[in-house]
């Protein structure tokens, strides 16, 4: 986006990209479905971005869904906005958009460099690559880096960079799983019945924060897009105390009261689970966590009287021992910290070098947010390098 910027402002502009085509981690946002961004009102959307949301404004606010939403129109890929509120192009996939956008750079005299890893500067300042002919240096009146955070390292970004910009003395926050899974010490028995199974219309909540969604059981824990939605809470738990208790309310729309009505009616020659998959309509995989955690507090689950049933089933707990490793999660949390740049996106201690994208110290949920971000730092930084030209 750096580079359209540019090369629409009249610049000369050189893409190295250490992978051997363009645009990998873009395609792997899109395997599942594009989410170019959400249709939520910006103010709420902005919030989405939690304290770097001061840091983001101006660059989302330049350049919003709507304008991006026209930009992909532009490229022939017309959007729609899901039953969710999430933006997708018409197709959902991203390598109609990809090639469309790659052409329009091509088009535009934008030049490409594959297999070219950024490793630093020399002495006099020019960029240094490894590339399959060997080391190559570049001077360059400006340059941006995109680098990406650590997440799919296999798709080119592999946070190796933190140490070379650290080595110059530019401050970056540890980089952390984002939007990832965590680890449950479930029971054999459960994980093999339900791993893969869906939890449908529940409400999620680690202390003051909750959210509604879906969650799926995986044989190591637990994912999915409530999960990605509490991730930052969840992870800061893990770090800092090495657990974190999710609860987990499996009918949030009916409270105790409601729930122990219908609970308190005769079982006669049902089985527990049977009753309540017809009582109170929990699911199997439900039931499974309530059997999990009536196991954990030492009872039997048959032993529950309907006021303890109905509120176990809005009140699960449930032990996350840790967080899935960064290169499954979907997104990276740290980065360049914001004090080290300016309000152009250029990096205060190395003039004429400027960052954007998930390299920069900010985290968002799933829902369109992340490719939001980059897409308007990465403007932002393009701008921000065309006034630099302007300067120099």
């Amino acid at each position: 986006m750096a580079a359209e910027v540019l090369a629409r402002g009249g610049a000369s502009v050189a893409v190295y990209d250490a992978m051997p085509s363009a645009g990998r981690k873009f395609l792997m946002a899109g395997r599942g479905g594009l989410n170019l961004t959400h249709s939520e009102p910006l103010a709420d959307f902005l919030t989405r971005y939690r304290e770097a949301m001061p840091n983001l404004r101006a660059a989302v606010e330049a350049f919003p869904p709507d304008a991006l939403r026209d930009w992909s129109a532009g490229l022939g890929q017309l959007t729609f906005v899901g039953s969710s509120g999430r933006v997708f192009p018409k197709t959902f996939k991203a390598s109609p958009l990809l090639r469309a956008w790659l052409r329009r750079l091509n088009a535009s005299g934008v030049k490409f460099a594959f297999r070219h890893r950024w490793s630093g500067c020399d002495k006099q300042g020019r960029l240094q690559f490894q590339t399959p002919d060997g080391p190559l240096a570049v001077a360059a009146s400006a340059t941006v880096l995109a680098l990406g955070g650590a997440s799919w390292p296999r798709l080119g970004s592999d946070g190796g960079w933190v140490d070379i910009l650290q080595a110059k003395g530019v401050a970056v926050s540890k980089l952390r799983p984002a939007n990832s899974g965590f680890t449950v010490a479930w029971s054999d028995v459960f994980r093999d019945r339900f791993e893969g199974q869906p939890l449908k219309g529940v409400a999620l909540t680690i202390g003051a924060h909750a959210v509604r969604g879906e969650a799926m059981i995986t044989r190591s824990g637990i994912e999915g897009g409530a999960i990605y939605a509490l991730s930052a809470e969840l992870r800061e738990a893990v770090l800092s105390i090495g657990q974190a208790t999710l609860m987990i309310a499996l009918r949030p729309d009916l409270d105790t009261t409601a729930l122990t009505t219908r609970l308190s009616g005769t079982r006669g020659k049902q089985s527990l689970a049977n009753f309540l998959r017809k009582a109170a309509q929990v699911s199997p995989v439900g039931i499974g966590l309530m059997q999990e955690a009536a196991i954990a507090s030492g009872r039997s689950l048959a032993a529950l009287s309907p006021a303890e049933l109905a509120q176990l089933i809005n009140a699960i707990p449930v032990q996350l021992t840790g967080a899935a490793p960064i290169e499954r999660a979907i997104s990276t949390a740290g980065g360049i910290v914001f004090d080290e740049l300016d309000e152009n996106f250029m990096l205060r201690s190395l003039p004429g070098v400027f960052a954007a994208g998930e390299m920069l110290d900010w985290e968002a949920p799933t829902g369109g947010y992340l490719l939001q971000a980059s897409f308007a730092t990465g403007a932002a930084a393009g701008r921000g390098v065309l006034g630099w030209l302007k300067k120099s």
